[in-house]
């Protein structure tokens, strides 16, 4: 994909790799670690010998160990395939893509004690850093054999610490149907457009007050506003609020993003730590409301707004429209990840979704075409949701027992006003607090969130 610079990097790097003198051959070495590494890292000859001792023993539990090794090598790829093939009786799965969708589905495979050695090796093999987040002494709360390299080093997407701002008139290198993500804590109103957060993927700032950090997996389409601050942490020995880099892994197509305070590995897309010193904390970060809109309407609508300067230390292009062009135009996932068994949505179907005390639902953005206001419930809570679906604007309040119209008048005459915190009535008596929802692809949402989540059918609903 000719807009995705860690592509590049990925060819380059692979075939060095190729050459690479890492094979095992000490003979106090687990033999398979020894023949699982000579496979991955090995030349040739080794790879060869080493995979027919792997068909002999005829144990599917080295399948994850040679799934691996396919995406790190391009020596006997298919003799790897063939040995897949030998071990565990699958006969369909080609390539490392679809070897990875088969292995997703095979939650119950339990693989040989050295793959987390192993796969630390290969992984330290590409950045030694990696070593922080991938050792055998880390334990995981998801299937280390799902985490793949994401193409680029730990931080090789490098978040945006405490950015620069410029005023909304200055921004001459915007256009108004850019898009951007808006957020505004206690009267701070912020714009962070896309066009340069998808080079960077995350932002630690302090807007409001707050301390904030934007979480932006490009690959699932999620951006989820996470707060910093969390009474668990101090009990941790955590002083500092929580801020975070990319670490440049991935987990079923979604970004693991790490804490600077522990380098705890944790899900971006459910705010939980996954492994190293946080790991089964209980911790689960505060989600706070961000909206996608275009610049034009969010500058419109907030008048006093700051918005990211596009000079931030980094070499990027910020054009309109060049960042990962390609995959958000296509409905192709560039990393392997099951998505919606069921098949409700296709995988790249963007929704707006809303997790909340009680219940989960999310909703195709296709249901705002035109612009459009539904009443609805989650769980035992009613809900107002404002979208407009070109502009991938969605906006949810807790709406208690008023019911809306198009025009926003509730059922007792009243017109109410839109705020990015609440809702609120004309006389300014009462308001209606924001929920915190964000959009994302289908295949995230569903991988995630699962049968827990209620999909709201457009079909049949006026």
């Amino acid at each position: 994909m000719k807009h995705i610079w860690f592509v590049v990097y990925f060819v380059v790097f692979s075939s060095v790799l190729v050459g690479s003198v890492w094979a095992v051959r000490s003979a106090d070495k687990d033999p398979a670690l020894t023949h699982t590494l000579n496979v991955a890292l090995g030349n040739s000859d080794d790879a060869q010998r080493s995979l027919l001792w792997i068909a002999k023993r005829g144990l599917p539990d080295l399948a994850p160990h040679l799934i691996n090794a396919l995406r790190y090598t391009r020596l006997n790829a298919a003799e790897i395939n063939m040995t897949l093939q030998a071990i565990t009786g699958e006969t369909t799965a080609k390539d490392w893509f679809h070897w990875m969708l088969w292995q997703q589905r095979h939650g119950d495979l339990v693989p040989h004690h050295s793959f987390l050695a192993y796969k630390s090796t290969v992984f330290q093999s590409i950045d030694k850093n990696f070593a922080r987040f991938i050792n055998p002494n880390i334990n995981f709360d998801i299937r280390i054999e799902d985490i793949v390299w994401g193409g680029v080093h730990v931080d090789g997407i490098p978040a945006l610490d405490s950015p620069k701002f410029i005023k909304a008139d200055d921004a001459d290198y915007l256009l108004d149907d850019d898009e951007v993500f808006g957020v505004e804590i206690n009267g701070d109103a912020r714009a962070y457009p896309l066009r340069i957060m998808g080079w960077h993927e995350m932002f630690n700032d302090v807007i409001g007050g707050v301390p904030v950090s934007l979480a932006y997996c490009t690959l699932c389409g999620a951006a989820i506003l996470y707060e910093g601050e969390h009474e668990g942490r101090i009990a941790l020995g955590i002083k500092e609020p929580f801020t975070f880099g990319s670490s440049g892994l991935l987990y079923q197509s979604n970004k693991l993003m790490y804490d600077r305070q522990s380098e705890s590995l944790w899900n971006q897309f459910t705010g939980e730590p996954v492994s190293g010193a946080l790991r089964g904390s209980g911790l689960t970060l505060k989600i706070r409301p961000v909206v996608i809109t275009s610049w034009g309407k969010w500058k419109a609508q907030h008048h006093d707004t700051k918005v990211l300067s596009p000079k931030t230390g980094f070499n990027r292009d910020y054009g309109s429209g060049v960042v990962y062009k390609d995959y958000f135009a296509s409905q192709d996932l560039m990393f392997p990840a099951l998505g919606d068994q069921q098949g409700r949505l296709d995988n790249k179907t963007q929704i707006f979704g809303l997790r909340l005390t009680g219940g989960i639902k999310a909703w195709p953005l296709e249901a705002f075409g035109g612009g459009r206001i539904l009443n609805d419930r989650v769980g035992a809570i009613n809900v107002v949701l404002i979208g407009e679906a070109d502009t991938r604007t969605v906006r949810a309040y807790e709406r208690g027992a008023y019911e809306f119209d198009a025009g926003l008048k509730s059922q007792d005459g009243q017109i109410w006003t839109v705020r990015e915190d609440t809702l609120i009535n004309k006389v300014g008596d009462i308001t209606l607090k924001r929920l915190p929802g964000h959009v994302a692809y289908w295949f995230a949402w569903a991988g995630y969130m699962g049968e827990k989540s209620v999909l709201f059918e457009t079909a049949g609903n006026p």
